[in-house]
């Protein structure tokens, strides 16, 4: 399968987003909204509850299933306050020694004017910045896109995992052929150029585990990436906090190295 088949499997509309991992792999889920500064942003799902017996912060990007739950949601193109809600919720996590876990399926970072007006750049930042020394384990699952700063702004993790047919690049196909050719026609020779399939990331060391989709259905898609949580946290729940640190620090300074 070419990359920009993978980007359109990515996009389908039918693919799952953020609500059904949370709701197949969360028991007792209890959800917390807004920013405390100005709103709460649907793109962004977030809350409280447990991975199997251990309590969990976890933290959605949510997409929609119908017309007018995708409008309210902005089809998954989170606001500066979802961030802040984001980041809320991590701290959070930080204090009460809970891991984070992130799901990620996103074109991007909402980018209309009200955003920008509201902080859209310097949210992003701020995420990246207190991530990178937040001291508790972070997980981070690309499902479906994972656009531009909009997905890393949930991505500084310990552990970044990728479903097989997810999709993660600076930006779109679309976008790049556009810039580089003057013609989006080219998507599919831009997508190949961007090595932004999840395998290709795997090779980068962006991602650091890739779960198979052949064959299965989005259940037994979602029980595997389960079991691959909470085998990634079982280890990073034991470090010493200033080696999880270290180790998330020295694996965003080796990213792409061949």
């Amino acid at each position: 399968m070419g990359a920009y088949e993978k980007v359109l499997k990515a996009r389908n509309s039918n693919r799952p987003s953020g609500a059904f991992f949370v709701n197949r792999m969360i028991t007792k889920f209890v959800e917390f909204h807004g920013d405390r500064r100005f709103s709460d942003d649907g793109a962004i799902v977030g809350g409280i509850g447990f991975l199997n017996d251990m309590p969990v912060t976890i933290i959605a990007m949510e997409r929609g299933n119908d017309v007018n739950e995708r409008i309210k949601r902005n089809f998954g193109c989170p606001s500066p306050e979802g961030y802040r809600k984001a980041l809320r919720l991590m701290k959070q996590a930080e204090k009460f020694n809970r891991p984070v876990i992130c799901i990620i399926n996103s074109s991007g970072a909402y980018c209309g004017m009200g955003a920008e007006e509201r902080g859209q750049g310097l949210a992003i930042a701020e995420n990246l910045m207190e991530m990178m020394t937040l001291k508790t384990p972070i997980i981070s699952v690309v499902t479906g896109e994972g656009g531009s700063g909009g997905a890393l702004a949930l991505s500084v993790a310990d552990s970044i995992i990728m479903l097989e047919n997810a999709v993660y690049s600076v930006i779109s196909p679309e976008g790049c052929a556009s810039i580089l050719w003057k013609d989006s026609a080219k998507a599919d020779e831009a997508a190949e150029a961007l090595k932004l399939t999840a395998n290709d990331l795997y090779n980068f060391d962006v991602a650091d585990k890739v779960i198979e989709e052949e064959n299965m259905s989005y259940d037994e898609i979602c029980d595997n990436l389960k079991c691959e949580i909470l085998a990634e946290l079982s280890e990073l729940k034991d470090m010493p906090i200033d080696e999880l640190l270290e180790k998330r620090y020295q694996k965003y300074r080796n990213i792409g190295k061949l």
